[in-house]
């Protein structure tokens, strides 16, 4: 055989072989592009930023002080960042500390509301705000990233309906059940469980959204509060930054029997970007942290200085690892086996978080993951309805649900009562039909 016959021949074998594989081996710049086009095609409607409370904390509420219309590196926001994301729609968390209590906790999220508004007002040619999937859409036409509002922890209407069914009227089109600890009503992952889920007002809460066409969101939720949520919601719920439990085994994520409910409700989990429920090996050095904190606290009791000292010195000493984007897209693949396709969605917490995902660092990243998930073989129709095609179909099924319900039914009287048992045990609310005025009630916390 002659070497220029040779050559020919395995040019023909190599052919074969990349014909046999399906498609044509894209490289890593081909994915980036069409992962770009796909942006342009579909909004990417993220789940959960914490731009607002970023504000509160370290520009005392002033727009001018942390300007998104400039660069901002010490931040993970900024308009020419969303922009060259691919951002569509946003969910701005309007959180506060779940330590707030009562009338303190309403007026700091009718605060963080006014942030909101206020980002709309300031740069009307970037954002808008949006109420209905319709209003997603038609703002994404315009150029415009979509402006959504959700309410980070239930601790903020007060266990009150009525505070509820203001803070929906004000814009938030979410409410996360609750933050870091227990409300009156409803149990947190990561506190100690009082309620075993949901109390009888918790499900009144649950109605009332479904009633006004706010999303439950069961992020921060204990397992057992998920699941009493999705059998008394007539509305598909959101998971709006969480990932798979079963990949790594913190309170934060959910659990495979619930990831199995979701077919039934119609639900999403909007897979996040905090590399301790990403990556197992984050998760471990986080226990390991904690636990030297710990240490250093009972060997200096009275000097927190020296416990942040020696805190410092074991981190140079213990580098922290990085979680990848690879691992992210093992999340969303075991959501997909679980649960399905139409099941996932994308819920970063950027400016939420103090640490990132290598390759994720800020809100222009996206595109990275999206040519990750187009690299390991997802349709491009199937990565449309992760970066926010799901969401807006339970968009519209909560809107629809909303509009059967106030068919139906007014306003829900109920009103939360505190119910304090005989044994001096944890307290319980309990819901009472009672039009008449109410003495003040105990407030969340």
């Amino acid at each position: 055989m002659t070497p220029r016959r040779a050559v020919v021949l395995v040019v023909i074998l190599a052919a074969f072989l990349q014909a046999a594989a399906g498609r044509p081996r894209s490289q890593p710049n081909d994915l980036l592009a069409r992962a770009r086009r796909l942006h342009r095609e579909v909004p990417l409607i993220d789940g959960h930023n914490d731009y607002p409370w970023t504000l509160r904390e370290k520009a005392a509420r002033d727009l001018d002080r942390l300007d998104l219309s400039k660069p901002q590196p010490a931040i993970m926001t900024d308009i020419a960042r969303l922009k060259a994301g691919g951002v569509g729609a946003q969910f701005w968390s309007v959180y506060v500390p779940s330590d707030l209590a009562g009338q303190k906790a309403v007026t700091a999220t009718l605060e963080q509301i006014d942030i909101v508004h206020r980002m709309v007002r300031r740069w009307p040619d970037t954002f808008e705000l949006a109420l209905t999937a319709d209003e997603v859409e038609r703002s994404v036409r315009k150029g415009k990233i979509a402006s959504l509002i959700g309410m980070e922890g239930g601790h903020s209407i007060d266990s009150s309906l009525g505070a509820l069914r203001m803070f929906y009227r004000l814009g938030a089109r979410y409410l996360t059940l609750t933050h870091n600890r227990n409300t009156p009503w409803a149990d947190s992952a990561t506190d100690t469980p009082q309620h075993g889920g949901l109390t009888a007002f918790g499900e009144a809460v649950v109605r009332e959204m479904n009633w006004l066409g706010m999303i439950v969101d069961l992020s921060h939720v204990s397992p057992e509060t998920m699941a009493d949520a999705l059998r008394v919601s007539e509305a598909p719920v959101i998971f709006s930054h969480s990932s798979a439990r079963a990949l790594v085994d913190v309170p934060r994520n959910v659990p495979d029997d619930i990831l199995q409910l979701l077919p039934g409700n119609g639900g999403v989990v909007m897979v996040d970007f905090v590399p301790g429920f990403i990556s197992a090996e984050v998760a471990a050095y986080g226990r390991r942290a904690q636990e030297e904190r710990t240490r250093l606290r009972a060997r200096h009791p009275n000097d927190e200085a020296a416990v942040d000292r020696g805190m410092e010195a074991w981190r140079r000493s213990n580098p922290e690892p990085r979680a990848t984007i690879a691992q992210v897209a093992d999340h969303i693949d075991h959501i997909r086996r679980v649960a399905g396709i139409d099941h996932i969605g994308l819920g970063s917490d950027f400016d939420g978080i103090t640490s990132t995902i290598e390759g994720l660092e800020d809100v222009s990243t996206y595109p990275r993951l999206t040519a990750e998930l187009l690299r390991r073989g997802y349709s491009e129709a199937e990565v449309k309805k992760i970066l926010g095609l799901n969401v807006l179909r339970v968009m519209r099924a909560v809107e629809n649900v909303a509009a059967r319900l106030q068919r139906t039914r007014p306003p829900s009287p109920v009103l939360f009562e505190e119910k304090r048992p005989a044994s001096g045990g944890p307290l319980a609310g309990r819901a009472t039909w009672n039009p008449e005025p109410a003495t003040p009630n105990a407030g969340p916390g």
